[in-house]
């Protein structure tokens, strides 16, 4: 369409110049053809080629060539003297005739006439490419008020998510905080109570968890009721240092595995409490699931899996030892360290909790649950650019493994 509406008005003008002038080359013809030419650029410089095309009209009697570029002048440039000058030029060359000494003033009836043809010509064009110009600006302008339009449906849209957001925070405060505090409080009269040691024991764990529960449900609240906002935390999130403590507090029988990636502050914060869920959320489902199952959470440095990891330490190292044996001692060395820092550059972390078949002789909780944890950890993880993958073993038992990589994708929000 664009090389259509460049070329269609140049095939216009030069059929025009054929038809008035024939095909017999002279001063007539070509300075019609030299009109029609100059229409190529007429989007460039309106203003010239309008002035180019002038002779065409005035020498060669042809019309469409300074018609439209006087068009694309008003398109262009809506100026209204550049306009005003324009028009009374295409009148005049339109007016006179060529030889100049054919002009007979006492001819009345056809000057008029003429002078009604010449003022049409030259005030159609540019009525024309004011309509068009001001119908693009209309249109620019309902474009623009649609946009906005849309801005503020999105704005009230997140108003009454706000809102919504608000109320959920005072039911989860109201309903979930009073049933913890009493589970509290009655752990706390059961440890006072208690003669045994071990039942003293499990009430102080019940109330610490307590305690930490409500501690995280009041962190919750604060997001939920800063309606989605840039915020700090309010309170210290969970990261892998805190997993020692959380197998502790478990009562499951957990062996904990790790090559020190949990002291290491080598990871993100977003994919350091990515994982720290993982395991949690992973051992809430063996409590309910598989009661009495021996667990082992594993928690080491891996390679990243995903596009920012293109080589492995393996071939890292590869590389290191074929530039060993290439280059000199110092070269080698230098190959070797390059290679060790870009294996410790794209090293990532992985978590995998796996667990047993359940123990026969174990009750079962009974604790509710919605099916929502996994699939709300596989999202966490691929928010992050990692990979969760969870499945039953041949052993009878489950195994839930997330990689991540060493830039996580966003940190703000996992």
């Amino acid at each position: 369409m664009r090389w259509g509406s460049l070329i269609v008005p140049v095939l216009l003008a030069v059929a025009d110049a054929l038809l008035v002038n024939g095909v017999t080359f002279g001063l007539e013809l070509n300075v019609s053809l030299a009109a029609a030419a100059a229409l190529l650029v007429r989007r460039r410089l309106p203003a010239l080629v309008f002035l180019i095309t002038l002779p065409g009209i005035l020498i060669g009697y042809v019309w469409f060539a300074p018609m439209i570029a006087l068009y694309t002048v008003a398109l262009l440039r809506p100026n209204r003297r550049l306009l005003g000058i324009s028009a009374l030029l295409l009148a005049a060359a339109h007016f006179i005739p060529w030889p100049v000494s054919d002009f007979e003033p006492t001819a009345y009836r056809e000057n008029t006439l003429t002078l009604i043809d010449a003022c049409v010509t030259s005030v159609g064009p540019i009525a024309l490419g004011l309509l068009v110009r001001t119908r693009g600006e209309l249109a620019a302008r309902i474009e623009d008020l649609t946009r906005s339009r849309r801005h503020a449906d999105e704005l009230l849209a997140e108003q009454v998510l706000s809102t919504e957001r608000a109320r959920l925070a005072r039911e989860m405060h109201d309903v979930v905080a009073h049933q913890v505090s009493l589970i509290s409080l009655q752990a706390g009269a059961v440890q006072i109570s208690a003669e045994d040691a071990k039942a003293r024991e499990g009430a102080r764990t019940i109330r610490e968890l307590s305690v930490r529960t409500l501690d995280e449900l009041r962190h919750m609240v604060g997001i939920l009721r800063a309606a989605g906002g840039d915020h700090e935390e309010l309170t210290p999130q969970p990261r892998l240092a805190d997993l020692p403590r959380l197998i502790e507090l478990s009562a499951l029988n957990v062996s904990f595995e790790t090559d020190g990636a949990t002291r290491r502050p080598a990871h993100p914060e977003a994919v350091e409490r990515a994982a720290f869920r993982i395991v949690q959320e992973a051992l809430t489902n063996v409590r309910k699931h598989a009661p009495g199952a021996r667990v082992t959470v594993r928690v080491n440095d891996a390679q990243a899996a995903g596009p920012e990891a293109t080589d492995g330490p393996g071939e890292a190292h590869e590389a290191a030892h074929g530039a060993a044996q290439t280059a000199a001692k110092g070269a080698a060395q230098s190959a070797a360290e390059d290679a060790a820092q870009k294996a410790e550059e794209t090293r990532g972390l992985r978590v995998e909790v796996r667990n047993g078949p359940p123990d026969a002789s174990a009750v079962a909780p009974g604790l509710p649950g919605g099916g929502h944890g996994l699939v709300g950890l596989r999202e966490r993880a691929q928010l992050l650019g990692g990979t969760l993958e969870a499945g039953p073993t041949e052993e009878g038992g489950f195994v839930v493994r997330a990689d991540f990589p060493k830039t996580p994708r966003v940190t703000g929000t996992a």
